[in-house]
């Protein structure tokens, strides 16, 4: 363990990552303290899909565009394949009030940069051959939707990291915070200037260590599969969201579904049993067919989805936190916002993204 560094950042999944290599990368002396594997907390309990479009959030859009572009750049520069593919974004409306909501945000969404457009439900059966065309009114369609490889993304990055000569350190994990910036850990002590919260699920407990209290919660997911029907065909199914949180999307040749969790006082059977009635109703194609275990994990969730970016303004302590589940689609640009708030280079865009957008809400920042 190093005696000293300039950043210290706490989390080795794609956000972390993504802020060691901007950091290394802009000249920064640079530590990550991972205190299991790289990429095996949030970042392996996703859907593995990069994506544009979030509903009434083009602030998280915003972020999300400047992302893609940047994996784009990423998969050129590290020579590593993150697996992109387009598969598209559909969300499907039940209702004309959904419509209406819809095309209040889309200008919005427009000047974000996200490409997304109102489709007939006749489009959208087209688009997902599964779907009931007569179980929905409408779909938002955004073809900036790809696949992904998040352990591929998460290599990338860290070899990126220390290319530019970062120390990244797995099976480290942070057991106390010192007020003047000295970090204890499984492995010993270390003193950083600054110390960047990048933990995940564990972000909370993290910057308590520090004395900061930061509103992320933990999200249990569990992540299902199903056998591809004879209806799917060769087409890859687009990520599909239904307004109950009914999600699907190709799986290589199964399908992958996500539907939330069971509720406080659901058995795991009895949501099992709600998530098939979804299945059955919206996808018919799908109806009767066993649901295997997937995968499970925790996800860092803030209040509205939109994650906390900033810096404590009592103590050198920055965090990146709260992204519910979407860390994979920020990434790129929460690593840039961070590196710029640790330099004093955030700008206009900056302030919109991050400080002055989370100041307001939660009264976190000053």
């Amino acid at each position: 363990m190093s005696e000293r560094t300039e950043v210290l950042v706490i989390g080795g999944g794609v956000i972390g990552t993504s802020i060691a290599a901007q950091l290394a990368e802009a000249g920064v002396e640079t530590v990550l303290l991972e205190r299991g594997e790289l990429g095996s907390g949030a970042s392996a309990n996703t859907a593995g899909v990069v994506r544009t479009y979030f509903p009434d959030s083009a602030l998280v859009g915003e972020l999300a565009v400047r992302s893609l572009a940047a994996y784009h750049a990423l998969a050129e520069r590290s020579g590593i394949d993150l697996g992109l593919n387009r598969v598209g974004f559909l969300v499907l409306f039940t209702d004309e009030h959904q419509v209406e909501d819809f095309q209040r945000e889309r200008s919005a969404q427009h000047a974000a940069g996200v490409e997304v457009e109102l489709v007939t439900a006749a489009e959208a059966a087209r688009r997902n051959p599964l779907l009931d065309a007569n179980s929905i009114v409408a779909a938002a369609w955004s073809p900036e939707a790809y696949s992904c490889d998040p352990a591929a993304i998460v290599r990338a990055f860290a070899a990126t990291a220390e290319r530019a000569g970062a120390v990244l350190r797995t099976g480290t994990a942070v057991t106390a915070i010192d007020p003047d910036g000295l970090v204890h850990t499984s492995a010993g002590t270390i003193r950083a200037d600054t110390i960047v919260c990048a933990a995940g699920p564990w972000a909370d407990t993290v910057a308590a260590l520090a004395g900061v209290d930061l509103p992320v919660s933990t999200y249990p997911v569990d992540l299902l599969l199903t056998d591809a029907p004879a209806a799917a065909g060769h087409t890859a199914i687009p990520m599909t969201l239904h307004p109950s949180s009914l999600r699907i999307r190709s799986w290589g040749d199964r399908i992958l579904i996500g539907m939330g969790r069971p509720g406080p006082d659901e058995t795991r059977e009895s949501w099992l049993e709600r998530v098939s009635r979804q299945l059955a109703t919206t996808y018919p194609a799908l109806a009767g067919q066993r649901i295997d275990q997937g995968w499970s994990g925790d996800l860092d969730v803030s209040p509205d989805g939109v994650p906390f970016i900033g810096r404590d303004p009592e103590r050198a302590f920055v965090y990146a936190a709260g992204f519910s589940g979407q860390g994979l689609c920020q990434a790129p640009a929460a690593g840039a916002l961070v590196r710029d708030l640790i330099l004093g280079t955030e700008g206009n865009t900056h302030d919109r993204l991050g400080v002055q957008r989370i100041q307001p809400r939660l009264g976190v920042l000053r």
